[in-house]
């Protein structure tokens, strides 16, 4: 009976252990992430995540916790409107607008009609 107490308290211990880290590399990526604080306040979060840790991830989570929801929804905001931006440049234009600047340099007579209705071919295949 004694191992199974033994498990069970290496699984509730790992458990607790995997979750810890979890928090703490949230904290720390947080850190980095703010650019409202300054190098000194981040240094001696550091210090205390290192020397006092479970009281300092509590008092940073306390503290700072509505900051970091923040923080974390504004970098996702970032990426997902960089991921959307870089979608957008490489897939092109769409036909429609190729169409139209066809459409424009026909009517400003630097290309003639056979010309236009190539382009307008090609953008629409």
């Amino acid at each position: 009976m004694s191992n199974f107490w033994d498990l069970l308290t290496l699984l509730v211990s790992t458990f607790l252990f995997v979750a810890y880290l979890f928090v703490l590399f949230q904290i720390v990526t947080d850190l980095f992430r703010d650019t409202e604080t300054g190098g000194v306040a981040k240094a001696i979060w550091i210090v205390g995540l290192i020397f006092l840790p479970m009281l300092t991830a509590i008092v940073y989570i306390i503290a700072r916790g509505k900051g970091m929801a923040a923080r974390q929804q504004a970098s996702l905001n970032r990426m997902k409107s960089e991921s959307e931006s870089y979608i957008r440049q490489v897939a092109g234009r769409s036909p429609a607008a190729d169409i139209a600047e066809a459409k424009s340099l026909l009517d400003a007579g630097t290309i003639s009609q056979a010309e236009f209705e190539r382009l307008k071919a090609k953008a629409l295949s």
